[in-house]
């Protein structure tokens, strides 16, 4: 299931649902602004046919690994590039800089030196946390 945040139209599981049940909410188009309100935070299956509805299901599935990846108390052997880069990024929008630190310390540094992406966020967490 998906968390509708309100960002993007309503999707149709949750318009299907909210206009026929709610009268204020029938014929309203699926950005309109009752609507959005009414609909966040609702679940949702998400349709297999909308790519947007399948990268947020990518998406939770390398965030749960990354959570894994922060519990491990030795350096890291074997994880997915993408996964750190998913965990690095959510960290980085939570300002939750000591998160980046730690897990980079866990993987090679040779991994984080050569993805751009990664050595940035790191560099960033280090100069915000005010260390090293």
């Amino acid at each position: 299931f998906l968390s509708y945040d309100g960002k993007e139209p309503v999707p149709e599981q949750i318009h299907a649902y909210l206009s026929p049940n709610w009268k204020e909410l029938r014929n309203l188009p699926k950005d309109d602004p009752t609507l959005v309100a009414k609909a966040r935070d609702r679940w949702y299956v998400p349709d297999p046919n909308k790519a947007g509805d399948l990268e947020k299901l990518r998406e939770k599935a390398l965030l749960k690994e990354f959570e894994e990846y922060k519990d491990v108390k030795k350096k890291l052997k074997v994880f997915r590039l993408e996964a750190v880069r998913a965990g690095f990024k959510k960290a980085w929008q939570e300002r939750d800089y000591a998160v980046i630190v730690t897990v980079a310390d866990k993987i090679p540094n040779n991994v984080l030196e050569e993805d751009p992406k990664l050595l940035m966020w790191y560099d960033q967490a280090v100069t915000r946390m005010g260390g090293e």
